[in-house]
């Protein structure tokens, strides 16, 4: 995210239509501490910088969430099934890595390089469950996280799982970021 200058705020604020008091109520701040940021008298927290730039976002339709990014259908194994079989429903569907999931949470991963590395431990790999060789579980964001936190996930892992009431509704990677951001660049 580009820190913004206090009188790029004020300018962004005033094309969009925003009255301090209006923008303070969307980003949930109060106007005067929207006055005080724009007149370079406080340097707000990032995480209040956000808010108030996602709130301008939002006001102009370029705020993109989870929700728009998202894969409703959620390809998974379960913490149960085989690793011969989960070998087999990644070749089937073209992934490299699924999503553990259980009773509609995530709790662990498993890739192509994680089969790989637990052959080295067991001889046959094949019969033995998921839960023997699982990674780590993909980090979650609920369905209005917006395109900023996801892309800051995305750089450190290869997918993201989204929640709603502890139940996963989607799942969003690398590549679906990559393929929206290549489509907003030549529209």
């Amino acid at each position: 995210m580009e820190l913004p200058t206090p009188q790029s705020l004020k300018n962004r604020r005033n094309e969009l239509g925003l009255t301090q008091n209006e923008l303070g109520m969307r980003a949930g701040v109060s106007q005067p501490l929207i006055a005080r940021i724009e007149g370079g008298d406080v340097d707000p927290r990032l995480s209040t910088l956000r808010r108030i730039v996602n709130a301008m976002d939002e006001k102009s339709g370029s705020l993109v969430r989870a929700e728009v990014l998202m894969h409703r259908e959620v390809i998974s194994v379960s913490p149960k099934d085989t690793v011969q079989n989960t070998v087999k429903r990644m070749q089937d569907t073209g992934y490299s890595q699924l999503p553990v999931i259980q009773d509609g949470s995530s709790v662990g991963s498993i890739s192509n390089s994680d089969i790989i590395h637990s052959r080295a431990k067991y001889v046959e790999i094949g019969d033995l469950s998921v839960n023997e060789i699982m990674g780590e579980s993909f980090p979650t964001v609920g369905k209005n996280s917006t395109l900023d936190e996801i892309s800051s996930l995305l750089y450190h892992y290869k997918a993201i799982v989204v929640m709603e009431s502890g139940i996963t509704v989607g799942i969003i990677t690398q590549a679906d970021v990559a393929a929206y951001l290549s489509n907003e660049t030549s529209a």
